[in-house]
């Protein structure tokens, strides 16, 4: 299909309102949920991560779990993961997008997955509002606070939104500690971990980190190396340097947590 073509297509589907047409989910960690017709219908198709998706799907037990997903999009793990946690469980689900957060809130909603809490925040290691750009569109997946390493020009599409600290939210109870983190916050995770040391120190959770940038998987090593934590990318690819991580899907597990081997020659 000619790439105009589907850019008027993908126009027509989204100003009709034929976007948000319900579909299920073909296969993945949320086979079987309703979801939207469009745009990401690789979430619904099944194919989005399917490394991933696999890992997860094969970690452990979900059952009863306390799971944060930080920089949910469209919710396709927080439903997946909601759906296999179950009302004994819960779902944190953290989306500063508005474009995304409009659509993860329907895809919860249209699975009555009423223990997953969705928080429209971007996490931190400070309370603030930030930059929050986007290159490709607000329906991208990435959208994202601005690197330490980047200049902001009025040229880049950008909204303000409110930073949260992870541990602030434990200490009011509007958060219960995790037992599993699913990190993907282009390249500002090293932060969103620096504002929950508490949580991470108290229940010592199986971290899945995509990591962006050597600034984010320096920083991350730093908080959860010296707590002990081994990792591994899920594809094991080579490690020999820091630089390797970069790219890649990281899993960090604690020597007292016990996940199910990796399926498929995976990490």
């Amino acid at each position: 299909m000619p790439l105009s073509f589907r850019r008027i297509l993908g126009q027509f589907l989204l100003s009709s309102g034929l976007a948000r047409l319900p579909v299920r989910v073909r296969s993945g960690i949320a086979e079987g949920a309703r979801w939207s017709l469009y745009p990401w219908s690789a979430y619904w198709r099944g194919t989005h991560e399917p490394a991933v998706q696999r890992r997860l799907a094969g970690l452990w037990d979900w059952t009863g779990r306390q799971v944060w997903d930080l920089g949910s999009h469209y919710g396709l793990f927080a439903v997946g993961l909601g759906r296999r946690v179950g009302p004994g469980g819960g779902v944190a689900a953290f989306e500063p997008n508005p474009v995304a957060l409009g659509r993860l809130t329907l895809h919860v909603r249209r699975n009555r997955l009423d223990w997953v809490k969705i928080f429209p925040f971007a996490v931190s290691d400070q309370i603030s509002e930030q930059r929050f750009l986007s290159y490709g569109g607000f329906e991208s997946t990435t959208s994202h606070l601005l690197y330490e390493t980047e200049t902001w020009n009025e040229s880049i599409p950008t909204i303000l939104v409110k930073t949260v600290r992870l541990d602030d939210l434990c200490a009011d109870g509007s958060l219960k500690h995790p037992d599993f983190i699913k990190l993907d916050v282009e390249g500002h995770g090293h932060h969103a971990l620096a504002g929950a040391r508490r949580a991470l120190e108290a229940s010592r959770p199986v971290i899945l980190a995509g990591l962006h940038t050597l600034v984010e998987a320096e920083g991350i090593l730093s908080i959860l190396s010296p707590m002990g934590y081994q990792y591994a990318p899920i594809d094991r690819g080579p490690t020999s340097s820091l630089g390797d991580l970069v790219g890649r899907d990281v899993l960090f597990v604690p020597p007292e947590r016990a996940v199910n081997p990796a399926p498929n020659g995976q990490g």
